[in-house]
């Protein structure tokens, strides 16, 4: 193996951001899109870094079980993984139980998953694919006229957004990934321990 010179700053950085991170360092560090893209790895490199934040959709969705209705705005204040998904999406299956152990780990006052079926999903399809996947503890929230999906740009199923404490969008990753995977779990604490 060949040691390039371009090496010795990326190990560095790495090195510093896992000691700054570590050690409770400037919160600010943990947000810095830089610091983040740094640890994405594997599936994680799929992740796309806003250089600023982006709005979200003021649109309303449905809450589950004909609890009302709410916006992205309601989850203002907490880092918030957005993901969008259908029951018939294949790489929703695969992806789901990563996004509830997710979910089971950070979720609280400060992160949550929030899945919202996009399109024709039924309460019932919706439920016997929770049922199936063993999911218990993730919101079946519906987006059924695509109203958020559509003001958020969301071509394809799934979609993750990640949205920052003010409720805008700060990342996006098209597709499914391995959302319980070292590198994920490091990109959440990041953003947990950001102001």
């Amino acid at each position: 193996m060949v040691w390039n010179p371009g090496d010795n700053m990326r190990l560095f950085r790495q090195l510093s951001l896992y000691m700054a991170l570590t050690l409770g360092a400037n919160a600010a560090l943990a947000a810095d899109p830089v610091a983040l893209a740094d640890m994405r790895q594997g599936d994680m490199k799929k992740l796309v870094l806003h250089s600023a934040p982006k709005p979200v959709s003021s649109a309303e969705f449905q809450l589950a079980d004909g609890a009302g209705t709410a916006t992205l705005g309601d989850y203002q204040g907490k880092i918030v993984l957005l993901n969008f998904w259908a029951t018939w999406c294949a790489p929703c299956r695969k992806e789901m139980p990563q996004l509830s152990e997710l979910q089971e780990e950070f979720g609280g006052d400060d992160f949550e998953v929030l899945t919202l079926a996009t399109g024709r999903n039924s309460p019932a399809g919706i439920q016997k694919f929770f049922d199936d996947t063993g999911i218990t503890n993730l919101p079946r929230h519906q987006d059924p006229r695509q109203a958020v999906a559509r003001e958020m740009a969301v071509l394809g199923l799934p979609i993750t957004v990640l949205l920052n404490r003010e409720g805008e969008e700060i990342a996006r990753l098209r597709g499914d990934a391995e959302w319980n995977s070292d590198s994920a779990k490091t990109i959440i604490r990041a953003l947990i321990a950001s102001d």
